[in-house]
């Protein structure tokens, strides 16, 4: 690395009822860290039960203020908690690159458990001035996060959702386990 320049960050962010050990996280991180990008994988706290003070606790340590050369990757809750942190930055910010995988900002029919948790959602407008690449992600097939929701994420944001068929949830009970299309939206 030369003086003035700085290095390529990346933060994957798991959902409810996962750690980092799970599904395609690790090998996302392992597939970033050969390229020489430092990769992190926090284990937010209490997953099956997640509170969402500790959660933005987590990623507020975790991704700080981030920058052009940061890298944030998100699954299902965990995008709701990553935009609720954007959303809460103040000043001026800049993200680099943003990939969101089974995201949402409404309530799941199927996991009313997170009723009090998804609350009414996040506000994301204005959002997408902040961030260079933007990426939404969804299967055709969740059983968890209906495709709308994800499309309507998608919408709010001003782009298309990118559909893998018959990907579930992006779970390695769904037979997920590597994620090539996020590791084409961030290889720049």
């Amino acid at each position: 690395m030369t003086p003035g320049t700085t290095q390529r960050r990346a933060s994957i962010i798991h959902g409810y009822g996962a750690t980092p050990e799970d599904h395609w996280f690790g090998w996302l991180a392992g597939q970033l860290r050969a390229d020489g990008v430092p990769a992190t994988i926090p284990a937010l706290p209490s997953p099956q039960a997640p509170d969402p003070a500790r959660w933005a606790d987590a990623v507020r340590a975790d991704l700080g203020t981030p920058d052009e050369h940061s890298i944030v990757v998100a699954h299902s809750l965990g995008c709701l908690t990553v935009l609720r942190h954007l959303r809460s930055l103040p000043g001026p910010w800049r993200l680099g690159t943003l990939v969101l995988v089974s995201g949402f900002v409404d309530q799941l029919p199927a996991l009313p458990d997170l009723n009090a948790y998804i609350g009414d959602g996040c506000d994301v407008t204005g959002l997408r001035s902040h961030i260079d690449r933007l990426t939404i992600i969804r299967s055709d097939a969740d059983p968890y996060v209906p495709p709308g929701h994800t499309d309507r994420l998608a919408d709010l944001l001003g782009i298309p959702a990118q559909v893998i068929p018959g990907a579930g949830h992006f779970l390695a009970s769904d037979g997920v386990t590597s994620l090539r299309e996020v590791r084409e939206a961030i290889a720049w």
